[in-house]
């Protein structure tokens, strides 16, 4: 049988259980958030909430006008909204898959576009890599966070963490690169003759070199358009009411 009644379809789709952190896992593309105070959420993440949920953009009495102009710089890609108040709140980003990753006095540096949402305790700044003229076309900026709380990230599919040691540097694509330890700096190296044969935006021609002790987080996903985040289309919401 390929149908559910209405009141199955309720049972096997509804909500969990609630467990005791901030942030947990409602289904793997998910993430429920028990909001009592704020968190920090990537812009256009919200489906759903009940409660007492206020929503504002990040302005410059947030954080200081330093970080808004970085915000500015890093474009429509990339903005948060902070969610204050008490209640549920749910949180996806494209059906791409979360992962909680629970800070304790650590730093992670995080792709701006694989940013779910921040636990406010938790410090965090942007960043921008050097930009070679004639071979990216966009600079890649990327968020600093430190202290103790919780970050969720998103990836396409599962994510895959690579270690790095000072014998073997790590080589990987800006487009599948997600997250990397906060005390490694990141380079960019560039093939001329591979961007000349396949284009300047291709993950063989532009490459991210990890030198150092860490490691680095990539998803399975090459080529991805995350990195060069493009104009989204106009969203236009119809319904239909069926009895």
């Amino acid at each position: 049988m390929g149908y559910h009644s209405l009141e199955d379809f309720i049972r096997r789709t509804g909500e969990r259980a609630p467990g005791p952190e901030t942030f947990e896992l409602e289904r793997e593309q998910l993430l429920k958030v028990h909001l009592n105070g704020v968190v920090w959420i990537r812009m256009g993440s919200m489906t759903a909430y009940r409660g007492d949920i206020r929503f504002t953009r990040e302005d410059s009495l947030e954080h200081g006008p330093g970080k808004l102009v970085k915000i500015s710089l890093a474009g429509e890609g990339f903005s948060f909204t902070k969610a204050e108040g008490r209640g549920k709140l749910y949180l996806a980003d494209r059906g791409k898959k979360v992962s909680l990753l629970k800070l304790e006095n650590d730093s992670i540096c995080v792709n701006c576009n694989d940013i779910l949402a921040i636990e406010d305790p938790l410090n965090w700044d942007i960043r921008m890599m050097r930009k070679f003229s004639g071979v990216m076309d966009n600079e890649i900026y990327n968020v600093k966070l430190e202290g103790t709380g919780i970050v969720a990230i998103t990836t396409h599919h599962d994510p895959l963490t690579f270690r790095v040691t000072k014998e073997y540097p790590f080589f990987t694509s800006p487009n599948a690169t997600v997250a990397w330890s906060g005390n490694l700096e990141p380079e960019i190296k560039t093939d001329i003759s591979l961007k000349t044969l396949i284009g300047k935006n291709s993950g063989e021609s532009v490459q991210m070199v990890f030198r150092g002790e860490g490691f680095v987080v990539i998803q399975p996903c090459e080529p991805c358009e995350e990195v060069y985040p493009q104009k989204q289309p106009e969203n236009k919401v119809s319904n239909v009411y069926i009895s």
